[in-house]
């Protein structure tokens, strides 16, 4: 298990450098879509660790090959742990981000905003809004890291 969170932690490392220094000096839009892409790549292999470990623990008996299958499995076995669940929903927008329709307002100042079109509701990213990203992500880190280091 510990290289898997290793590479979970590297990702959050690249993730983290993006969120505090590129976004800090650039203030793009693209450094934000590519943030929320670096976010995606850790959750994929944080869930598929979560699901192998509840495999293991015997609380999922088969793992899905289906990505929404999975989602779902995910959603079931920790559907009493708000991080997971909290950071499920903001996985389902950030797989979307390549295709959904975006705008980008105030590039390369403080203000710099994403707009993107999510469920048929506008949803503004911008600096607070990726901080609370990043503290849900935090958080759901957190609990990973604590549930796959538990044994059996």
């Amino acid at each position: 298990m510990p290289e898997i969170l290793e590479k979970i932690l590297k990702e959050k490392i690249s993730a983290d450098h993006l969120l505090y220094v590129s976004m800090k000096y650039t203030k793009t839009c693209d450094v934000m879509i590519n943030l929320i892409k670096r976010w995606k790549i850790m959750m994929d292999y944080t869930f598929d660790a979560l699901l192998d470990q509840a495999k293991k623990k015997k609380t999922l008996k088969k793992i899905p090959d289906a990505p929404k299958l999975r989602l779902d499995s995910i959603s079931q076995v920790f559907a009493k742990d708000p991080a997971v669940i909290a950071a499920l929903q903001e996985y389902q927008m950030f797989k979307l981000i390549d295709v959904l329709k975006k705008t980008k307002e105030n590039e390369f100042r403080k203000g710099v905003c994403l707009r993107v079109t999510y469920k048929m509701q506008e949803v503004a990213i911008n600096l607070d809004k990726l901080k609370e990203y990043a503290d849900t992500i935090e958080k759901f880190i957190i609990f990973s890291k604590d549930y796959l280091s538990k044994k059996n």
